[in-house]
């Protein structure tokens, strides 16, 4: 079977990790703050906090900036879970905004019909590792977190995604685009990720203000450094694999493949639209050895049993993601390319 997705380790990433464990310090301390020092430039920012999750950096940006009861927080309804998680952990209310059915992110133009008076803040991800353009969400003057949790690497007007927004959020999971097996962080201006570390450790404080313990540890943090230095590797092939699928898929039927976004994309999914039922394109790629599946697994207003998002609903019902990981051969991405042709084809 082709997994869906895998993580990228090496040598050199254990080695890294036995070190820190031999040195008796496995907590957050020195390998952590080196981290977040070389996090920072790769995403155009003066700072970044790293933490325990993309979860928990979700909530802590939002936190920073001042998100709690009495305030809503829009989300794209085409995302994960997390992003309704951070906003009612903060104690706001999430306002889920449809899709924009080409990039497949929030649609600044829904978003911009569901601000309100009480709008504290817009989450905009970019979706599977397309840095979407931002001038219309930042036009609203409304603080706005970048989701970058699948697009670190990723370049817009010559800007890296997590650059423009008040602050940007990361994850660092076992099969994002460079991982610490857990973890995340949150970047952007200093005063802010103050405001995150603060908040990211309880012990010894002299109030009771509501903190948590949201820490990344050193062990942690040396696998992120090691990967974060072969990054660029990393999606550079990436793209190779993209490729390779845009000129396997171009001429199949019923098959709608993404056009080539350049430095914009870093295709931590490779996402085709299918005209076919998408569960049985699944389950016959199943059966051919290939693993595929949604690239969100629910959209968020279904767990609700809401309705009004049509783009959302389309996108469910026809976005497809397939394998695109380093570690991919170009036999296996071949072999992909063309199980998909033969199960659109049944």
């Amino acid at each position: 079977m082709i997994a869906h997705s895998r993580p990228t380790l090496s040598e050199e990433d254990v080695g890294r990790v036995a070190r820190v464990v031999r040195s008796g310090h496995l907590a957050q301390g020195e390998e952590v703050a080196a981290f977040e020092g070389e996090l920072a430039p790769r995403l155009g920012v003066p700072a970044a906090a790293a933490v325990s999750s993309g979860s928990a950096a979700l909530e802590l940006a939002l936190r920073a900036l001042g998100a709690g009861a009495g305030d809503e927080v829009i989300v794209p309804t085409y995302a994960c879970d997390a992003l309704h998680h951070a906003v009612t952990r903060c104690g706001a209310t999430p306002v889920l905004a449809d899709a924009d059915p080409e990039t497949l992110g929030l649609s600044p133009k829904d978003a911009a019909r569901r601000r309100t008076r009480r709008t504290r803040a817009i989450v905009a991800v970019h979706p599977f590792g397309l840095a979407v353009g931002l001038d219309e969400l930042l036009a609203l003057g409304v603080p706005l977190v970048e989701d970058c949790a699948q697009a670190i690497g990723a370049v817009a007007d010559g800007r890296p995604a997590g650059s423009r927004g008040a602050l940007s959020v990361s994850s660092f999971y076992a099969t994002k685009l460079l991982t610490t097996g857990e973890g995340g962080a949150v970047a952007g201006p200093a005063d802010h990720i103050a405001r995150v570390r603060d908040a990211r450790d309880y012990d010894e404080r002299s109030d009771l203000a509501p903190r948590f313990n949201y820490k990344l540890t050193d062990m942690q943090a040396a696998l992120g450094r090691g990967q974060l230095t072969r990054l660029d590797a990393f999606l550079a092939r990436r793209r190779e694999i993209a490729a390779r699928y845009r000129g396997a898929l171009a001429g199949v039927a019923r098959c709608r493949v993404p056009a080539d976004a350049g430095a914009r994309h870093v295709y931590h999914r490779f996402v085709v639209r299918v005209e076919r039922p998408l569960e049985r394109v699944i389950e016959e790629l199943t059966r051919r050895g290939v693993s595929a599946r949604r690239p969100v697994f629910r959209p968020i207003h279904r767990a609700l049993g809401l309705d009004g998002y049509r783009e959302a609903e389309r996108l469910w019902e026809t976005c497809l993601s397939l394998p695109c990981y380093p570690l991919l051969t170009d036999a296996e991405a071949d072999a992909v390319a063309a199980a998909l042709a033969a199960a659109l084809a049944a």
